[in-house]
């Protein structure tokens, strides 16, 4: 990484939420923000918020914001001197940050080597073993279902089949017995190699009950290292984090600390650089054991920004800059929750529910914030993933925060698409995650629960309605035509530049 040097344009090779969060900080730091999008994302909220945009010829990841040799290409076009890659997608790519380095474009996040290390989930239980940090028992690549099956019986049933690249659940199997074993071990590859270009898994012991628990660290290039405290995640379907918060419930001062300070010699160990965040299991007895670490930027990034007051993304980039980090210890208020809305259908396996937004309200008022890439007549592609909007509150204590979460669920209207809204609501009012008390199996052992009291309450409100929304249309006030120049549109007032490179 070049040290010393202001950065004036950066290239978001991303989509979606987290794009125009980046944006955002982009627009209060003065930096020229770029866009690319594919085909499907034409008239997606990221292309319309940034300054420049560019097409990526294709609709399928790889033909777009997979495309290194294209997003190099608009890169030379735009002149983009730095590059953010958001979560997902490029954001643990070795090669494309080292392809950064280049083509003399600042990548912000850590170093190509950081991201080796600790990008691949094996090489990095290692390293973290080699440290002297506690690991789950586990083993390295396998390269057959024979030698899984071998290394299994050794570790001992249930075990847990993992990604060797990536995260976020994907490549990730629960296998309770030996007969379930070869069909998880080949759904779990073939996953792994659709989500990050690397079926390579390996197994680690599963351990019962045991929470998710994260720590947010910046670090800078002049050796500084510090931590933003934790969050917990525990509340997860399909190994997927749904909702997060902080701080955790379980964790006193001192188990704070010595955690906070584990996540700190991590990042030492690496040599790490930049925002990245050190993933823990706490088993029943508050033993914790390092799970991975993330060399990017979190979903859930927001809930610690709420606590500390600090911009994470704008961190990053004055790290990237050569800037230096404060040491000094960093102060917390309140608490914080996020919960991730999904345009998916609870009631129906939790299909994906692409599709035209019809109406849209967004939910206000204190301590709310809605990290969102959607608005009223935006069309939800069936391409990607359907996450479409991060709901984030923040109180004076759990409480609080989470009273203000249970009424901005109840504010938040999308209409014309299913959402997982009322599924939310009812995991945040169910005792166990009232009274803090739950773990990673929290969704499995109350999943019937939960969706026999969802019902379908989201299309009820769709349809009550649509007829006062068809009386907007009908008098051309509708927000539909956002980006199309006409009066209402916020767009229209836009210092953004349309580039279409020949």
């Amino acid at each position: 990484m070049a040290e010393g040097r202001k950065i004036r344009k950066i290239l978001i090779p991303n989509r979606g939420e987290i794009a125009v969060r980046i944006q955002r900080t982009c627009r209060e730091l003065n930096i020229t923000s770029v866009a690319v999008f594919s085909e499907p994302d034409r008239n997606a909220l990221h292309v319309r918020y940034a300054d420049e945009a560019y097409p990526l010829s294709g609709n399928i990841p790889a033909e777009t914001y997979l495309n290194q040799d294209r997003i190099f290409e608009v890169a030379r076009v735009c002149g983009a001197d730095a590059i953010h890659p958001g979560y997902g997608f490029l954001s643990e790519n070795a090669e494309f940050a080292r392809r950064c380095q280049e083509n003399d474009i600042i990548f912000i996040g850590p170093s190509p080597e950081a991201i080796e290390l600790m990008g691949l989930k094996t090489k990095a239980r290692y390293h973290m073993s080699q440290a002297g940090v506690q690991v789950i028992p586990g083993t390295e690549s396998l390269d057959n279902l024979e030698i899984c099956r071998q290394k299994a019986e050794e570790i001992g049933y249930p075990v847990l089949i993992k990604a060797v690249a990536g995260g976020g659940g994907k490549g990730m199997r629960i296998v309770a017995t030996p007969e379930a074993l070869g069909r998880a071990y080949g759904s779990a590859g073939r996953e792994a190699k659709s989500a990050f270009g690397d079926q390579r898994v390996y197994i680690e012991k599963y351990l019962s009950k045991p929470r998710h628990i994260e720590f947010q660290i910046l670090a800078d290039l002049h050796g500084n290292v510090v931590h933003l405290y934790e969050r917990e995640c525990s509340v997860q379907r399909r190994h997927q984090k749904i909702i997060e918060e902080t701080p955790s419930l379980i964790l006193d001062e001192k188990m704070r600390s010595r955690m906070g300070a584990v996540a700190i010699e991590a990042a030492r160990a690496c040599q790490y650089s930049n925002a990245g965040t050190v993933e823990f299991l706490v088993d029943e007895r508050r033993n914790f054991y390092f799970l991975e670490m993330n060399t990017r930027l979190q979903v859930e990034h927001p809930i610690t920004e709420m606590i500390t007051g600090i911009d994470i993304v704008k961190q990053q980039i004055h790290i990237a800059q050569g800037g230096k980090i404060s040491t000094d210890p960093v102060a917390r208020r309140g608490a914080a929750l996020e919960c991730r809305i999904y345009a998916e259908d609870p009631t129906c396996d939790f299909l994906p529910s692409p599709g035209l937004i019809k109406g849209l309200t967004d939910p206000g008022g204190p301590g709310v914030r809605n990290d969102s890439g959607v608005y009223s007549g935006y069309t939800i592609p069936m391409e990607y993933d359907p996450m479409i909007s991060k709901l984030v509150t923040w109180g004076t204590d759990r409480n609080q925060a989470l009273n203000r979460m249970l009424r901005a669920l109840e504010e938040f209207r999308l209409l014309g698409i299913r959402t997982n809204i009322s599924y939310l609501r009812k995991i945040l009012q169910h005792p166990g995650f009232q009274s803090g008390d739950y773990d990673t199996l929290f969704i499995e052992h109350f999943q019937h629960e939960l969706l026999q009291s969802t019902g379908k309450g989201d299309e009820t409100i769709a349809l009550s309605a649509a007829a006062v929304l068809n009386l907007l249309n009908g008098k051309k006030t509708s927000t539909d035509s956002w980006g199309e120049g006409k009066k209402l549109s916020p767009w229209k007032y836009s210092n953004r530049t349309w580039k279409v490179p020949r």
